[in-house]
């Protein structure tokens, strides 16, 4: 598995923004240039490095011809994780979907460069608009942020807003980090696309 599979596994993984950044995280939305890049069909993605220079906050956004109900069914099963981001596992820990809220444990395999990380994450789910999530053990020192699904084209398609805060504790420089996060992110909204369109 290549540096920068491992790294998009690593940093994609999702669950609930705690309390004193959520605001921060929900007040992003698609601007100008966005829109731009979602109107040609693209993805749209930007990663801003902190000045503690070991945080990163993602902002990523895709237009999916599909009704949320759909996407949301694909990003929201464990078993459909390895097809989203490869060489990755996903477990329910406690809590279901049902209940509001649950915690996942999330696996991605190592390689001989970067080893295999172990994440135990919260989601709180409002169907079919809204996963918030956070870190609650394992390998991150920091993961928080949401997913938002939004309805367009008269709800036959889906507007995918991803926002992460994230830093990992292991001595990865913040340059090859952000380049990790640019370069796979889109590729894991990509499958988000192919599988919420395959019917299956």
């Amino acid at each position: 598995m290549s540096p920068r599979l491992w790294l998009a596994a690593v940093l994609v993984l999702a669950s609930l923004a705690a309390p004193a950044t959520q605001a921060a995280v929900a007040s992003w939305s698609p601007g100008p240039s966005a829109m731009s890049a979602l109107n040609r069909g693209q993805v749209f993605i930007e990663v801003i490095g902190e000045p503690d220079n070991r945080h990163g906050v993602i902002h990523a956004a895709i237009d999916i011809a599909a009704p949320r109900e759909r996407v949301w069914r694909v990003m929201t099963d464990c078993a459909r994780l390895p097809r989203l981001m490869s060489n990755s596992t996903c477990r329910v820990v406690s809590g279901d979907i049902q209940s509001g809220s649950d915690v996942r444990e999330q696996v991605s395999a190592g390689n001989m460069i970067f080893p295999t990380m172990h994440n135990v994450v919260r989601s709180d789910y409002t169907p079919y608009s809204l996963l918030r999530f956070r870190r609650t053990g394992g390998d991150f020192r920091t993961l928080e942020g949401e997913w938002r699904l939004e309805p367009i084209n008269g709800g036959a398609g889906t507007r995918v807003i991803y926002v992460n805060r994230l830093a990992v504790n292991l001595p990865i420089p913040a340059p090859l980090m952000r380049e990790g996060m640019r370069r796979d992110v889109p590729r894991m909204l990509m499958n988000l696309r192919r599988e919420s369109l395959s019917g299956r």
